[in-house]
């Protein structure tokens, strides 16, 4: 599982057309294909032993994330948005901070019970939007080893 560091930027333009490919394909054949490619890959990683998406992806935080999480915490919504939250470049309102301000020593997460959605969907390579998601997954495989190795396996689905 390791490879994805060593190969992940020389297969960039390969990914990215195979990518842009599977969009001009049988959706629900590709999605079908991406859920069973996810769970094979995700039994064999740890993402515990790694969290770089933790450690590199500010996430979206929404409006019913960030009230679950201020209730959480025992400090008010604003008390939340302003101490965590910040409006990126594309204007998401995501955590403001990288490595993320809740993840512990053991790579665990502080919030876990509450986490925002986007952490609980992410890589988004399990869902009925994998295509949708495309130029998503074309970043993740920079950052998680899991999506990496779900395109590799998809690239000799679709040879």
């Amino acid at each position: 599982m390791n490879t994805w560091l060593s190969h992940r930027d020389s297969v960039t333009e390969e990914n990215k057309k195979f990518l842009f490919r599977l969009t001009r394909l049988n959706h629900k054949e590709v999605v079908a294909n991406a859920d069973e490619v996810h769970d094979e890959v995700f039994a064999r990683i740890d993402c515990l032993a790694c969290a770089n998406c933790c450690k590199s992806i500010p996430p979206i935080v929404n409006q019913t994330d960030s009230r679950r999480i201020a209730n959480f915490l025992k400090i008010t919504e604003a008390q939340f948005q302003r101490k965590y939250l910040q409006t990126d470049e594309d204007g998401d309102t995501v955590i403001n901070q990288s490595p993320c301000p809740f993840l512990i020593t053991d790579n665990k997460c502080r919030i876990y019970e509450v986490r925002p959605k986007a952490c609980r969907e992410y890589p988004h390579t399990n869902n009925h939007e994998f295509v949708k998601n495309i130029r998503l997954h074309m970043q993740n495989t920079h950052y998680c080893p899991g999506v990496f190795h779900i395109i590799e396996k998809m690239k000799l689905i679709y040879k």
